[in-house]
């Protein structure tokens, strides 16, 4: 009998990883070909579509080629995607009609400052349990929509874009959208992908017309939105396609919400943070939708077939890995691993705060016109008391959402499960176990993200058939406690505050 695994694609924020898993759930095969970043002006961040398109291809043949798996083998595909970052296509030709506006982009500000200027921002809130963002999809459609012809971007036909979409000619999607479209042809999203959108109501479980009408986004262009995963398919790759078989594309979750169901945190209480391009906190709170009142996002979490939905309280860290790839374009590293051997070659930062406030920052301040900011320097400061203060940056960000995320739950975190690609620097799992005070443990298999895509497709088709299953999967691969004391490591964060006051409200001219 031939073995059989699922496929799960990992679209992210600088590139796309296709992985596929066993029944045991480690890895069978990997492959990653990262994407352009696009900067056509300050705060403005966009991907080309169709070489996010290509690769996906790509790096999908070449994980199978180099394990020798044949398609036939995949009894599914799961989906995972950056989240928030906004695509329009033509209907017809599934061409786009602009780059994509990345999550990261803050193009948009003005627009939410004359939305919070009109107060809208607890109606949105209350519908959505999103902060009003530019993060957030909402305004990105609304300006594709209205500037996409004057920047030159080819169109497949003359009209305005905006007639276009009003006539039913255009779709949107966030990348989950855009890879199944291009998977199966169908135009679907699911709900944790919707839920970030600004444009869904999380409590109806349903688009709003009210808020497609305030941002000028036709019904026509959404996706229907299904369960996270969902045992009648999304639908399945052309037999006659590049891969050259019928494979189900059966599961979807927003990255951070995948890496939540890849580190097994099914239950209320359970929490994980994701150290990716930026850093997402999330923790489960069941079946409640939980307001907060202390700066983080109610957000879906996931949802099976036949299920009801569930929610999870979330904190949002704009920069995390991303201050790192700062540091390597600024020449201070050369690679992200050095980061470890030059932090740890001083006793602190001899005061130094680092604040990579770069695109803004997210929960809990919510300041879209912050700026990167580094404090306290001395003629005696060297590249390793910066280094040593970036990664610190991440820990204390860190901080700021348990601290806020116990004052709206109050659910005390006694161990944090953590993930992504940065969590393979022991130094900072150790900083961020003593500045939280918590014990942290990360999982054998840190791709958490691509797991978690990959379990609520394989729970679909029934390659697992319960929960219980993936948690007998889940391993530590090594835990770390706290090593300073509590007064120690308070006293440092007091001065992080500081810092990052002095970063709030940088951005006038833009």
């Amino acid at each position: 009998m031939t073995d059989t695994y699922v496929g799960a694609i990992d679209q992210g924020t600088t590139g796309t990883r296709f992985m596929v898993f066993d029944h045991s759930g480690r890895v069978v095969t990997s492959a990653y070909e990262k994407h352009e970043q696009i900067y056509p002006e300050p705060g403005w961040v966009e991907h080309d579509p169709v070489e996010i398109w290509e690769n996906t291809k790509d790096v999908v043949t070449t994980g199978l080629d180099e394990a020798d798996l044949d398609p036939g083998q995949l009894e599914a595909i799961g989906i995972t995607n950056q989240r928030e970052t906004t695509i329009v296509w033509d209907k017809e030709t599934g061409k786009p009609v602009h780059n994509a506006l990345v999550w990261q982009d803050r193009r948009t500000t003005d627009r939410v400052e004359e939305i919070q200027a009109e107060g809208k921002v607890e109606w949105i809130r209350e519908k959505t349990g999103l902060e009003c963002d530019a993060y957030f999809s909402a305004t990105k459609a609304e300006w594709i929509l209205d500037n996409a012809e004057p920047l030159k971007l080819e169109a497949a036909r003359g009209e305005d874009v905006r007639k276009r979409a009003e006539q039913g000619e255009l779709l949107m999607g966030t990348p989950d959208t855009w890879t199944i479209y291009n998977l199966t042809g169908n135009h679907i999203t699911d709900v944790s992908n919707a839920s970030r959108t600004m444009l869904y109501n999380i409590h109806e479980m349903e688009w709003d017309d009210e808020l497609l009408e305030e941002f000028g986004v036709p019904a026509s262009m959404l996706p229907e939105v299904r369960p996270s995963s969902d045992e009648q398919t999304y639908g399945s790759t052309d037999a006659d396609g590049f891969l050259g078989a019928e494979v189900p594309v059966a599961g979807a979750l927003g990255d951070q919400q995948a890496a939540m169901f890849g580190q097994t945190c099914f239950d209320k209480g359970e929490a994980k943070n994701t150290y990716g391009t930026g850093a997402f906190y999330l923790m489960n709170t069941g079946n409640e939708a939980v307001e907060s009142d202390h700066g983080l996002l109610t957000t879906v979490a996931f949802q099976m077939s036949d299920e009801p939905v569930q929610y999870a309280l979330e904190g949002s860290i704009f920069m995390a890995g991303a201050a790192i790839e700062w540091l390597e374009d600024v020449d201070l590293i050369n690679n992200a691993a050095q980061t470890a051997e030059l932090s740890r070659s001083v006793d602190s930062t001899d005061g130094v705060y680092m604040v990579p406030a770069f695109t803004g920052l997210g929960a809990p301040h919510w300041d879209g016109r912050a700026r990167g900011t580094i404090v306290g320097m001395t003629r005696g400061t060297r590249k390793e008391h910066i280094v040593r203060a970036t990664l610190e940056s991440i820990a204390y960000q860190t901080r700021d959402l348990a601290e806020a995320m116990e004052a709206d739950s109050g659910v005390q975190t006694d161990k944090l499960r953590v993930d992504g690609g940065a969590v393979k620097n022991n130094f900072l799992c150790q900083l961020q176990s003593d500045i939280i005070q918590t014990d942290i443990a990360r999982p054998e298999v840190d791709e958490t993200t691509a797991l978690g895509s990959a379990y609520a497709a394989g729970l679909a088709v029934g390659y697992w058939d319960t929960v219980d299953e993936l948690r007998d999967n889940w391993r530590i691969d090594r835990e770390f406690s706290p090593e300073k004391s509590s007064e120690e490591v308070d006293k440092l964060y007091d001065r992080w505050d500081d810092a990052v006051e002095r970063s709030l409200d940088w951005a006038q001219e833009e």
